[in-house]
């Protein structure tokens, strides 16, 4: 089913078709297969790139679209839809982008921003550890200052695109033990002392490589550095909010794939003389995949059009993922259900979609994170949105 979009602008809209056009020819046809094979598609992120389709919410003058988020999302959970590895992949680029973006010197944003937002360098994002992935502000990997720049020498683990990435965006320790003490620094693909573990084998997205990846004497000049020193966890905590956003969509994108295969199952599929779609058993099972569908569809767009307006989202970015996210793996398990056995095998897309659901209840923050947040707000005397 085409998904009924309502998009603030033409060129919205003509982006959306432009996303629809490039899954159909280059995503969606090669997902099975790639995915099976645990190949990692680089290929695609430089088309998307060349389609300006990776730097959508970031400044013209670097080479991005400067569209709002509203529309930067739509796009993702098209993505999503087609294949979740690259509707991930496209959101945790992005966010590997924002703290550039959004904190980096003006020097910095010339020098590096148009090949990150053109699709020439793909990012990776570098804050969970081993022994800090919840407790972030735990983290251990330290870059220690001195008169040429910075030592750095640690460990960061569940890496998405780890091993394949062009440049980290780390989050680092270059001052006292807790959240005052992280910076964060740029690292391009090349630095001497900088490797990558094996990557994880994964129950879902095996196209999308996540790996540990190691810093042993890193040297990096000063200039590395982006933003200033111990400002890190707070440029970390701004580019999650955006991030969630992103798993969001992405939750979405794959439920209504869920959703759109067991409708066209459930109509062609006959048992008893009958489309089992007229069976009042599975009609409403589909009317509520259907509408946990739409319903985290619009918390997710609520909140981007509260971040577009300027104002605090955060709190409604970790409602929309947790919604969004808890409603995916509920969808994609109904949707198994209502092909029966068929749903189980790869033949059909939906098992696919069962397993691949599942990382984004954990991923940028667990739910039981989000469900913290939301509780600390509901706390406080006037919480935000």
């Amino acid at each position: 089913m085409t998904v009924e979009r309502a998009l603030p602008t033409p060129e919205a809209h003509d982006l959306i078709q432009l996303t629809r056009e490039l899954v159909a020819k280059e995503v969606a046809p090669r997902a099975a297969a790639d995915e099976a094979a645990g190949r990692f598609p680089r290929e695609v992120f430089a088309t998307l790139g060349a389609a300006g389709l990776l730097g959508l919410p970031y400044p013209e003058e670097y080479g991005g679209a400067a569209q709002p988020q509203e529309v930067y999302l739509q796009v993702v959970e098209e993505l999503a839809a087609g294949w979740l590895a690259v509707g991930l992949g496209t959101s945790v680029h992005t966010l590997s982008c924002f703290p550039l973006a959004a904190y980096g010197s003006e020097e910095q944003k010339a020098g590096l921003l148009p090949g990150m937002l053109g699709g020439d360098l793909l990012g990776a994002y570098c804050l969970s550890e081993p022994q800090s992935g919840s407790d972030a502000a735990a983290l251990t990997t330290r870059a220690v200052p001195g008169p040429d720049g910075y030592t750095v020498d640690g460990v960061k683990a569940w890496i998405t695109h780890g091993g394949v990435a062009d440049f980290y965006l780390l989050m680092a320790r270059t001052g006292e033990p807790g959240a005052r003490g992280v910076s964060c620094l740029y690292v391009p693909a090349g630095a001497e002392g900088l490797s990558s573990g094996t990557p994880e084998h994964k129950m879902g997205m095996r196209s999308s490589p996540t790996a540990q990846v190691r810093f042993d004497g890193v040297r990096l000049p000063h200039d590395a550095l982006v933003g200033a020193e111990g400002e890190g966890f707070r440029i970390a905590m701004a580019a999650l909010d955006g991030g969630r956003l992103g798993i969001a969509a992405c939750a979405v994108g794959v439920a209504q794939a869920a959703l759109d295969a067991a409708s066209a199952y459930a109509r062609e599929r006959r048992q008893f003389g009958s489309r089992i779609v007229d069976f009042q058993g599975v009609s409403f099972m589909l009317a509520d995949m259907a509408t946990q569908v739409a319903a985290a569809r619009a918390l997710y767009l609520d909140a981007a059009r509260l971040r577009d307006a300027g104002r605090p989202y955060g709190t409604r970015a970790a409602m929309a993922k947790l919604f969004a996210t808890d409603a995916c793996m509920k969808v994609t398990t109904d949707a198994v259900q209502v092909l029966g056995g068929y749903g189980y095998v790869e033949d059909f897309p939906v098992e696919r979609y069962m397993r691949e659901a599942k990382v984004l209840q954990i991923v940028e923050g667990t739910n039981q994170i989000q469900r913290l947040v939301i509780g600390r707000a509901l706390a406080q005397e006037r919480p935000g949105p």
